[in-house]
């Protein structure tokens, strides 16, 4: 059996279009709606990362993701410069509907990161 090539990250969610629309914004992803609002996603690109898609199910979100999605904002920083990466885009996110959770500053063993939420309360990390 050959190996994988691409994978596809699937979200239930209320509000398909709206969802798509945002993680479409953060990640710099074209968004693809379906006609009817049943489901969208959005697409790098480049094709060079994951599609994302969103589908509308019934139920709403009840307990903490399993999986969630790291936004590398700082990759490659360090200390204050990479917290102030992380707060810039913070700020750029929450701008179009994101909460900020909780900021986890350097300690002797982690770098910074931040904890968010998506427009439907999906956990996502600045990292």
């Amino acid at each position: 059996m050959g190996s994988i090539k691409q994978i596809q990250v699937t979200f239930d969610c209320t509000e398909p279009p709206r969802v798509a629309q945002f993680w479409a914004e953060v990640l710099g992803y074209d968004a693809q709606p379906d006609t009817d609002g049943s489901w969208s996603a959005c697409n790098d690109p480049t094709g060079v990362g994951p599609r994302l898609f969103f589908q509308r199910v019934p139920e709403g979100k009840t307990v903490k993701n399993r999986v969630h999605i790291d936004v590398r904002a700082g990759s490659g920083m360090v200390g204050r410069d990479r917290l102030a990466a992380l707060q810039a885009e913070r700020a750029r996110l929450e701008a179009i509907g994101a909460v900020c959770v909780r900021v986890m500053e350097a300690d002797e063993e982690n770098e910074s990161c931040i904890v968010m939420q998506d427009v439907e309360g999906n956990e996502f990390c600045l990292d």
